[in-house]
């Protein structure tokens, strides 16, 4: 039987992970923060966080369900249906290359509350820049994104290695720089979101498969289903809010909380 405090907290840190894990402020970042200044003890094994993750990529899942069993059901007479499933193979190489090779270092070294400060403002300031000189929009669908667009796209990808960079700020921004629309470039980020998240939860459970334990499941399964319901809102709300108001709002929020976290920690 979980406490009160117990309660809220995982409440809590499973919504921040749905909200945030399409948004490009940083949902890796968001955790690390939140898990240390509330002091949550979370199962062993990372347990807690691999499976929340999980209901962020289902809800993803649920909500292009019927684009993504055409893909599926197509995939052997639809030239489109092929090219976009090759766009996101190739798209996930690069980021699934650095992540298996950098792992234990990421995981030591720059999974820090400090590091997670710094990249929020830098990427909030990056985001302001791109927005301001991104060049003029070409690819207005997501399946008319090139095979080396899709590779070039993977390449930005690989920069949210980094906790606090934002996996969905780096393709989303990448892609605006490439001459991908709003709309079109939140959707590859959704879509890409789905191979990378799962191979980094596959490996995450490899790595850590020796200290996982069920003890706490109650607590799992919260979690679980705050991310799954808070990524669909998210998710659902993201592609009409960037169409009208782009990304400038979530650059103002990062630099102002990675300022105001980097006071907490420092002072």
């Amino acid at each position: 039987m979980m406490d009160i405090s117990t309660l809220i907290q995982t409440i809590l840190l499973g919504a921040v992970e749905g909200i945030t894990e399409f948004l490009p402020v940083s949902s890796t970042g968001h955790l690390i923060l939140l898990i240390d200044i509330l002091g949550f003890k979370s199962p062993p094994g990372k347990t807690f966080e691999v499976i929340i993750q999980l209901g962020a990529i289902l809800a993803v899942c649920w909500l292009y369900r019927a684009r993504l069993w055409r893909m599926l059901r197509h995939f052997h007479d639809d030239s489109h249906a092929r090219h976009f499933v090759f766009a996101l193979v190739i798209a996930f190489i690069p980021s699934g290359i650095v992540g298996a090779t950098l792992h234990s270092y990421i995981k030591s070294v720059l999974f820090s509350p400090l590091v997670v400060c710094v990249m929020l403002v830098v990427g909030g300031v990056l985001i302001l820049v791109i927005e301001r000189y991104k060049p003029t929009p070409r690819i207005a669908s997501v399946d008319d994104i090139s095979l080396r667009r899709a590779f070039l796209i993977g390449c930005f990808q690989c920069l949210s290695v980094v906790p606090g960079t934002s996996r969905s700020a780096a393709t989303i921004m990448g892609s605006l720089l490439l001459g991908l629309e709003r709309k079109a470039a939140a959707e590859f980020s959704f879509f890409l979101a789905i191979p990378t998240m799962l191979g980094a939860t596959a490996y995450d459970t490899y790595k850590n498969y020796h200290q996982m334990t069920w003890d706490g499941a109650g607590i799992i399964a919260l979690g679980f289903v705050c991310a799954f319901v808070a990524a669909m809102l998210s998710v659902k709300l993201l592609v009409g809010y960037i169409s009208r108001h782009g990304f400038a709002p979530f650059a103002a929020y990062r630099i102002i909380l990675g300022g105001l976290m980097l006071a907490y920690f420092l002072v």
